[in-house]
């Protein structure tokens, strides 16, 4: 059976029926975290150049290792948030005495991770546009050697008017987004796990609230 993008998206109970009777295939999840990857890894290169120009006149040649780190850590980065948080969802289910495979959890969990891709791109688009408009302090090379020259710079940088608006919107983006992800998450886990619906609302809910509170409480403290 060919995955139906629309049927994921807003119709994940049916799509999750259907699918419960095929067989686990990981290749269309993959291809989704593959391009959510790819997208973050464009976006970490944006932000990652901001860090480098700091860093730039303290240590020469750090810009290649900042970019390259950033881009690396968010091409593994989204592959380790797919496999986590499938054993998170696998593991709470198993206190309700879920049914199923891991790698079905993987298949739903890859699914539900497409709305994040759009939200992705849609956090791209932003950064293009604003990254232009941050100012970056410029760290020298004896400022480096003090702990307060450095603090302070990273914090005129975050609290930079273009910087914050960045992480606000982006920030929001993601919450909004992984709601959407969380409803899919929810349909996939009840028949990937065979537990209830209110059952996979909790397994899938606990972790996904915990995480939006994450993000609430450091947009608080910036």
């Amino acid at each position: 059976m060919n995955p139906s993008v629309t049927d994921i998206l807003i119709r994940p109970d049916a799509f999750f029926r259907d699918r419960i009777n095929s067989k686990e295939d990981l290749k269309f999840p993959l291809l989704i975290v593959l391009a959510g990857s790819l997208v973050a890894a464009a976006y970490g290169y944006l932000v990652g150049g901001l860090t480098a120009r700091m860093m730039a006149s303290a240590m020469p040649g750090i810009e290649t290792v900042i970019l390259l780190s950033s881009v690396i850590g968010a091409l593994i980065g989204t592959f380790v948030f797919w496999i986590i948080w499938s054993g998170v969802i696998y593991l709470l289910t198993m206190a309700f005495k879920g049914t199923g495979s891991f790698k079905r959890v993987l298949e739903v969990v890859g699914y539900g991770y497409l709305p994040q891709l759009f939200g992705s791109l849609i956090t791209l688009i932003v950064a293009i546009q604003y990254i232009p408009r941050i100012t970056v302090p410029t760290i020298t090379s004896a400022g480096l050697q003090d702990p307060a020259v450095v603090q302070e710079a990273m914090r005129a940088f975050m609290h930079d008017p273009a910087m914050r608006e960045l992480t606000q919107i982006s920030s929001l983006i993601t919450i909004v987004f992984l709601l959407w992800s969380a409803n899919i998450w929810i349909f996939g886990t009840k028949h990937a796990r065979n537990v209830s619906p209110r059952d996979a609302a909790l397994c899938v809910g606990i972790p996904v609230i915990a995480y939006i509170l994450y993000m609430t409480y450091n947009l608080g403290v910036m």
